[in-house]
């Protein structure tokens, strides 16, 4: 795993956040560079890195089906093991990203070694199959855990959401008519895209530094 990252935000900031991409788009796709902009804009110390088989793509152009998600584990672990962040760190993710984080949270955060974890967009069941969830870890999850959430989003909106039991170490930021990048319909919601974006890294900022000073 010969790993990359991607730096963006003030080297001295308090929090890093360690980010990895969603299942079909690699680490500098237009929303998770949108998004990391953002939070870097907030003051956050932003770090991306691809799975293997995403960067295997850059490599051969084969457009080959995602691994699941439960496989990546030891990657994610191996990525937190290459950064050496020695202050707060953040882990987590857009979409599959974020799933993955999920999966390992509460092993580090029980070590110390995480103050919490950010999903941009979880897949909260695969399009279209809202009865194949993906939430039983998140019942019982006892790491700090923010989600930035579209409520349109239809790898869960906010009506199916409401429905699900989840830990209440979990947040949800609801971030009106946004789909899975978080992007609203300005006519339908009155919101452009860059203010959405404005808003989660706002929060971000805010709920990192609550979880990483009490």
């Amino acid at each position: 795993m010969a790993l990359r990252f991607l730096m963006d935000g003030p080297e001295g900031a308090g929090v890093t956040l360690l980010l990895a991409h969603g299942a079909g788009a690699p680490m500098d796709s237009a929303a998770m560079s949108a998004s990391t902009e953002a939070l870097a804009a907030a003051g956050l110390r932003v770090a991306r890195f691809e799975f293997d088989y995403m960067a295997a793509r850059r490599q051969s152009g084969a457009r080959k089906p995602p691994p699941r998600a439960e496989t990546l584990e030891g990657e994610y672990r191996a990525a937190i093991q290459a950064l050496g962040e020695a202050g707060p760190l953040i882990i987590g993710g857009k979409s599959m990203g974020g799933r993955v984080a999920s999966m390992i949270a509460d092993d580090l955060h029980a070590e110390g070694r995480i103050a919490g974890l950010l999903c941009l967009g979880y897949p909260f069941h695969p399009i279209g199959k809202s009865e194949q969830l993906r939430t039983a870890h998140l019942a019982g999850m006892r790491t700090p855990t923010l989600i930035a959430q579209g409520t349109r989003d239809l790898f869960g909106t906010r009506d199916e959401v409401a429905t699900y039991v989840l830990s209440p170490c979990i947040e949800i930021l609801w971030l009106e008519d946004g789909d899975h990048d978080l992007k609203p319909r300005k006519a339908v919601s009155g919101f452009s895209a860059a203010d959405h974006l404005r808003t989660m890294a706002a929060r971000v900022s805010a709920w990192a530094t609550r979880i990483t000073k009490s």
